[in-house]
């Protein structure tokens, strides 16, 4: 499977159904956008779903003890939805959640989130030209332990006193079809700026209670704690690995329009 633009489409959903309509088989397509399967002589239907994308619908005819190919399946982009007006908005705190999850101590996975941020948006005339700037004030981390939480403030990671902001700037916006977005832009943690891509999901628009205007999305990112050399030396030399090497960053956002 591929998208658009002739990359592999990971985790798209697969399934195939018999001549009846009965579900034969389904899975989702590999990081390389392959799916193989084995299935008896017959014809089959082949459905196949990814998010930000319009299905593929077609047939296949499976010969006994034969290979049937479908060849590279590109799937186009499903209707943009109606996006936000242009203008400038401000992120709602109160509807909006920065969460991560990371693993601890190589078994168990750790839940928090950061308590206290601010965020602008200005959305240009081309969603393509909008920009975001988040600042996070990384000692209000939590994850509902408060001798762990002091200690992702200390010098062994965050170092709050040092570096009290986690800020994140994003200034390419690029459509991946659908309701599928990247945000790029430079993250900042541990006085460290990287370059990452947020994977986004726009939910889209709506009136609150007050009869503001609203716009909702999610986004995922997964990062990697040596690249902003959060290291636990002193632990990690003693062969404790405290925390997992990756991070996932998971945001569900509702920015209000300014003024």
């Amino acid at each position: 499977m591929l998208d658009p633009v002739d990359q592999p489409l990971p985790q798209a959903e697969v399934v195939l159904t018999d001549g009846a309509g009965r579900r034969v088989v389904s899975g989702e397509s590999d990081p390389f956008g392959t799916f193989v399967v084995a299935v008896p002589a017959g014809t089959y239907r082949i459905s196949v779903n990814a998010e930000g994308f319009t299905p593929y619908r077609g047939q296949a005819e499976v010969a006994e003890g034969a290979h049937r190919s479908l060849g590279d399946l590109a799937l186009g982009p499903s209707p943009l939805p109606q996006l936000p007006p242009p203008g400038d908005w401000e992120i709602d705190p109160a509807h909006t959640t920065v969460a991560f999850v990371a693993q601890h101590i190589g078994m168990a996975r750790v839940r928090g989130r950061f308590n206290t941020f601010q965020g602008a948006l200005r959305i240009g005339q081309r969603m393509e030209d909008s920009a975001m700037r988040v600042a996070i004030e990384a000692a209000s981390i939590d994850t509902n332990i408060k001798m762990r939480d002091d200690h992702l403030r200390s010098p062994d990671f965050l170092d709050v006193e040092r570096y009290p902001a986690i800020e994140f700037a994003g200034d390419r916006f690029v459509h991946r079809g659908g309701a599928r977005w990247a945000v790029g832009g430079a993250l900042s943690i541990h006085g460290v700026s990287r370059t990452v891509s947020l994977d986004t999901r726009y939910l889209g628009t709506g009136y609150g209670m007050e009869g503001e205007l609203r716009a909702a999305c999610r986004a995922t990112v997964e990062l990697h704690r040596e690249d902003f050399t959060l290291n636990w030396q002193h632990m990690l030399a003693r062969g404790i690995a405290v925390v997992g090497s990756s991070i996932q960053i998971e945001l569900d956002i509702q920015v209000v329009a300014a003024g």
